[in-house]
């Protein structure tokens, strides 16, 4: 099974761009973040005739995660069952697909340390490890995957002088992350490759993207039964190039029979 996951920044601009990917790399299941869609607006349709059923969850100009699968999509489900308020951002959807259960999500950027935004990020994340403790087991085969907005370590960053005292790199979102981790998830890539300068965001300003000075934040975690499968992980930089590209690249991970 092949799990991929993408923030494309706004699929109505870019799903020309989405349309080609898939098929050029056919993958089971496609995670979407920042469709920036309202439900209504969604293409189903499209990926319909491209082989893939589809789960989204949108609120308009703003977020939006949706599951593109061709191994079936069963027990949809939006936000956390773990009996607090309905989210009021959509950033996260589950399916089961293919025997998998698989989540999209769009963790909140956090903005900066002393933002409200930052606090609301620290308790979404603490709503995410709940929920799949209450919601699954560790082993269960699972995958979590989207645009986590949290370098894992100082490997994923392009210069950590430059972001001092910033989003993405302190301490209580890492060890949010890293208690994902602990519950029984790893981080596939980093299963893979342990070098640093491998990233999946870069900034629009500056070239960023031609200077490699990004982020790796948009991860790919699977419980270790289907950790045990992995065959292949890659980045798709290529996706990053050309005319009006997101600023995140898709992340790909494959996955042997059972």
């Amino acid at each position: 099974m092949r799990i991929a996951t993408w923030n494309v920044n706004s699929l109505g601009v870019r799903l020309g761009r989405v349309e080609s990917w898939l098929a050029d790399f056919q993958p089971d299941v496609l995670c979407i973040q920042e469709t920036k869609l309202a439900d209504d607006a969604f293409p189903a349709l499209t990926f319909q005739a491209l082989g893939y059923e589809s789960f989204h969850h949108g609120q308009g100009q703003w977020n939006g995660v949706a599951i593109l699968s061709r191994v079936g999509i069963e027990d949809p489900q939006v936000g956390f069952a773990d009996g607090g308020d309905a989210d009021p951002e959509a950033r996260a959807v589950w399916a089961t697909c293919g025997g998998v259960r698989v989540a999209s999500l769009y963790v909140p950027n956090g903005r900066s340390l002393d933002n409200d935004h930052y606090q609301y990020k620290l308790r979404w994340l603490e709503r995410l490890r709940v929920h799949l403790a209450t919601s699954c087991a560790p082993t269960d085969e699972v995958c979590v995957v989207g645009d986590f907005n949290i370098a894992p370590d100082d490997r994923d960053v392009w210069d950590l002088a430059k972001f001092e005292g910033a989003t993405h790199v302190s301490q209580a979102e890492r060890a949010a992350l890293g208690e994902l981790l602990q519950w029984g998830m790893t981080d596939v890539f980093r299963a893979k490759y342990v070098e640093d300068g491998l990233y999946s965001w870069w900034d629009y300003r500056g070239g960023s993207f031609h200077k490699r000075q990004g982020l790796r934040i948009d991860l790919v975690l699977a419980t270790a039964p289907l950790a045990a499968r992995l065959e292949h992980t890659l980045i798709d930089r290529s996706a990053r190039k050309g005319e009006t590209p997101s600023d995140h690249a898709p992340v790909i991970a494959d996955f042997g029979p059972r």
